[in-house]
């Protein structure tokens, strides 16, 4: 019997942690401090400082089963996915990573074993084609000498791609960095399928499939070009889970392996489907697992970057459904059967839900809306088309604006006889594609990076001032032996009671002192394992090996304290009183404010802000102690402790407690008691995104003096309206009701103006071709009161074209009226559009009734002057 996907995963994870691997988890698909990458693509991402020598971990070889997405920027898979027997929008990179550890030789033998050991996958060695780089005698070797794979099934692939080191078989990660020769493993899918092994001209078919790639780093490409050995040669290997499992579950598609299967099974009850063969199941079962884990690991559907590409992946799958006959909202029903069938995978997607299923549902909903939108749009457009083809700016716009395919704009052409212009659309796709390309891909140079070989200890739980030694000194990013007065500069010490930025927790600030020499720490923030102290030296000179005096600026650091524990009892209060649904999307804990984003999924009402306002201050007063200690992951998760969106956790991490109150990993710094805080008070409760909520609050000092300021205010309002604070309330209503009467009696007043001056306007008329017409500017009326005059006047005219415009604020506005019997000859719409563009502005309207704004208020005369001549050609 076939392995499970679930198996398959698990059964990787062991083989290597038999071999001396550290099981890391699988990072968010958000990447972590890297602005380059849109998402995360490859297994080595979360590793990507590692092997640049910017971060340090506490093992040298680690295993993973990675999610990843390409469906944006450089990797995009998108148009192809669902079509082709391997394009996936999301998918499971199984890897293994040497971090100067072993290289070529142990990496290869044990992927021969893990693929063809008995016990392991036990692949028929037979079936097993690899390639190498050109040039790589030694990976060959291992090949052919040790492995005994015959030589007519290992291929050389040289420099395929036009250049040097441009090879499918040489990878690098960015135009600089480090890089290196790859060996591919293909598996032979057998003669009944077409294709040739690689490197030959067949080698496009399905029959021999690429399962695992291993790298070896081994060089750092400068930007000359320059290859300069890496000190420390490592590896990186990535294999797809799906491919591995159609080959070990003897199915040539990924689309036919379990998770495919049950999942495609889903869609079909969801939608209605009939037909299981249709290529539109299989883009929403690959579809709803891209969404689902973009979505649980924060990313939310918006107009740009990260939620732009999410909108649009979760759009084609409701455009698929739609295709295949769902009348009602589906997409949402599926996350339940995803979770269900992705094993331990979905650990974290279970944990999210509700949220998931909601997000998904409110964009499915939405959609449905701006369908309509764009059909209506679409329908002008056509009912103004000339010609038999729509242009494809105009294709590519409703695309942009409203998420509508290009096949639903055809689709709708098609019905009337109409052709798109798709080449045009291309055109204009293709130039969206080139600005996504610019914007993204590895603009950094690798070797400008800060790079710092030493580590430093913080010990700044327990100290706020401390004697140190200077290990490091950077200036520009250099690294110096010496600084001198007025020089700005990155100072790491062997240990600090700075706090370096993390966690959403700002970097300390204070001061670094040695007799006469002072330097000004403005902000302190990671560097690998390193602690780097930014600023300026105000005096004297510092070297390396210096010996400081390092002080934080306590103070800030208090208020910082403060601001965090009071973050960790609001999580929990949230919790409590809206559900456990609330989870941490972010957070901002600086010597100010606290900012705090969670899941929910409406507003927050009045009594429920005050409900946990209330509720943190009850444990603020209840005095808990805030009590930390380190342990292993897996006993942190079993006791309870929330892990925080975003975070990288190493094996062993802090566990925060307050009292029974709240747990959670933190390695940020807090109050010794939760009484320390003194108070919290709720500034802001806004959304941020679909589903995300943001709150912002004051501690402690920051609090009170919130507390005076509105007390301030309430004075100066009773004084104002001549009250004081037992009759405040009844004092100003009774100023809102005086307004509202005095409100009415003006309204009132200016409608009977407005009749006058109608009634004074209508003697004005003259006749076009036997059609009155009056067109006239007002001084001193409100543009508000243009309609009711319009309507008088066609009640006092009977049949006419009325024209009115008025100046308000450097504003024209202007209003068309024409009644219903010469509607059939002149419309309001398209009068107010002619006379609204001399005046640099549009408008639209009903036949009968169009208003419009303009700018240019000089040339307003002129046009309306030059209605005259426009109603005879109508006429």
């Amino acid at each position: 019997m076939s392995k499970s996907t679930a198996e398959i995963r698990q059964a990787f994870l062991d083989f290597f942690q038999s071999k001396g691997h550290q099981v890391v988890s699988s990072s968010s698909l958000v990447p972590n401090n890297d602005p380059t990458l849109l998402f995360t693509n490859a297994g080595m991402n979360q590793f990507k400082d590692v092997f640049l020598g910017l971060d340090k971990r506490a093992y040298s070889r680690a295993t993973t089963s990675q999610r990843c997405v390409r469906a944006g920027g450089k990797h995009n898979d998108l148009e192809n996915v669902g079509y082709t027997a391997r394009h996936h929008t999301f998918f499971e990179m199984l890897g293994n990573f040497s971090f100067g550890d072993y290289f070529k030789n142990d990496a290869i033998n044990f992927a021969w074993e893990l693929l063809t050991g008995e016990n392991w996958f036990n692949l028929p060695k037979e079936k097993l084609w690899v390639t190498v780089y050109a040039t790589d005698d030694e990976a060959y070797d291992i090949w052919a000498k040790e492995v005994g794979v015959p030589e007519e099934r290992i291929i050389r692939i040289g420099d395929n791609k036009g250049g040097a080191f441009a090879s499918d078989n040489f990878w690098q990660m960015g135009d600089t960095g480090p890089c290196g020769p790859c060996t591919e493993i293909f598996y032979d899918h057998g003669d009944h399928i077409w294709g040739g092994p690689p490197g030959s001209p067949e080698e496009d078919g399905d029959r021999y499939i690429e399962i695992w790639n291993l790298v070896f780093m081994q060089f750092n490409r400068q930007a000359d070009g320059t290859m300069l050995p890496l000190p420390k040669p490592s590896v990186d290997t990535g294999m797809g889970l799906e491919r591995i499992s159609a080959v070990l579950q003897h199915v040539n598609s990924n689309y036919e392996i379990d998770v495919f299967s049950t999942l495609i099974a889903e869609v079909a009850k969801a939608t209605g489907a009939t037909d299981l063969s249709s290529k539109s199941l299989r883009v929403i079962a690959d579809h709803i697992r891209s969404c689902a884990f973009l979505i649980s690991d924060g990313v939310i559907p918006s107009n740009e970057n990260r939620g732009y590409v999410l909108r649009r992946i979760i759009r084609r799958a409701i455009r698929h459904g739609n295709m295949l006959g769902a009348q009602d909202t589906f997409f949402y029903k599926l996350v339940a059967p995803l979770i269900a069938v992705m094993g331990s995978a979905a650990d974290e997607l279970k944990q999210q839900q509700v949220l998931v299923e909601q997000v998904l549902k409110t964009e499915e909903e939405q959609f449905a809306r701006t369908l309509e939108r764009g059909l209506a749009l679409l329908d002008e457009e056509l009912a103004s088309l000339k010609g038999d083809t729509l242009d494809g700016e105009t294709a590519f716009r409703l695309y942009d604006t409203y998420g509508f395919p290009i096949d639903l704009t055809a689709d709708v052409c098609r019905e009337r006889n109409l052709k798109v212009d798709e080449a045009g659309f291309e055109k204009a796709m293709e130039e969206q594609r080139r600005r996504a390309r610019e914007s993204s891909g590895f603009g950094a140079d690798y070797n400008s990076m800060i790079r710092v070989d030493s580590a430093t200890q913080f010990c700044g739980y327990d100290h706020l001032e401390l004697k140190s030694t200077v290990t490091a000194l950077f200036r520009d990013g250099q690294p110096v032996d010496e600084i001198h007065a007025g020089e700005t500069a990155v100072v790491v010490l062997d240990e600090t009671p700075f706090y370096g930025e993390s966690g959403g927790q700002v970097g300390d600030k204070g001061v670094l002192k040695s007799g006469a020499v002072e330097f000004a720490v403005s902000d302190t923030q990671k560097y690998g394992q390193a602690l780097g102290h930014q600023g300026t030296l105000t005096q004297g000179s510092l070297r390396v090996n210096d010996r400081v005096d390092a002080q934080v600026d306590i103070a800030r650091r208090n208020r910082i304290r403060r601001n965090h524990s009071a973050t960790h009892l609001l999580h929990a209060a949230l919790r409590q009183i809206l559900g456990e649904h609330v989870a941490q999307k972010g957070s901002l804990v600086n010597d100010k404010y606290l900012r705090f984003d969670f899941s929910h999924f409406e507003a927050m009402k009045a009594e429920e802000i005050r409900q946990v306002e209330d509720l943190v201050n009850e444990q603020i007063r209840r005095n808990l102690p805030v009590q930390t200690e380190v342990m292993a992951l897996e006993d942190a998760k079993s006791k309870g402790a929330m892990a925080l969106f975003g975070e990288k956790y190493d094996d062993h991490v802090r566990v925060l407690t307050m009292g029974d109150f709240s747990t959670e990993l933190c390695g940020g710094t807090h109050t010794s008691r939760t009484g320390d805080i003194g108070l919290f008070r709720i500034q802001s409760e806004s959304g941020t995104a679909a589903g995300i909520r943001r709150i912002e609050a004051l501690t402690g000092e920051g609090a009170i003096a919130s507390v005076h300021q509105q007390s301030d205010l309430l004075d100066e309002v009773a004084h104002l309206v001549k009250g004081d604070a037992n009759n405040l309330s009844d004092k100003v209503r009774a100023v809102i009701d005086r307004a509202r009467v005095l409100e009415k009696e003006i309204q009132q007043l200016k409608g009977q103006q407005a009749a006058q001056e109608s009634a004074s306007l209508s003697s004005n008329a003259k006749l076009v071709k036997g059609v009155k017409l009056l067109v006239s500017q007002l001084d001193n009326v409100e543009p508000k009161l243009l309609r009711t005059m319009v309507d008088d006047l066609k009640n006092q005219l009977g049949s006419a074209v009325i024209v009115l415009a008025t100046v308000a604020d450097e504003k024209v506005s202007l209003i068309v009226g024409v009644t219903k019997d010469l509607t059939d000859r002149v419309k309001a719409g398209e009068l107010i559009g002619y006379v609204a563009q001399q005046v640099g502005g549009k408008g639209g309207g009903r036949p009968d009734m169009a208003q419009a704004g303009g700018s240019d208020v000089q040339a307003l005369p002129a046009a309306l002057g030059s209605v005259e001549a426009w109603i005879e050609t109508k006429l």
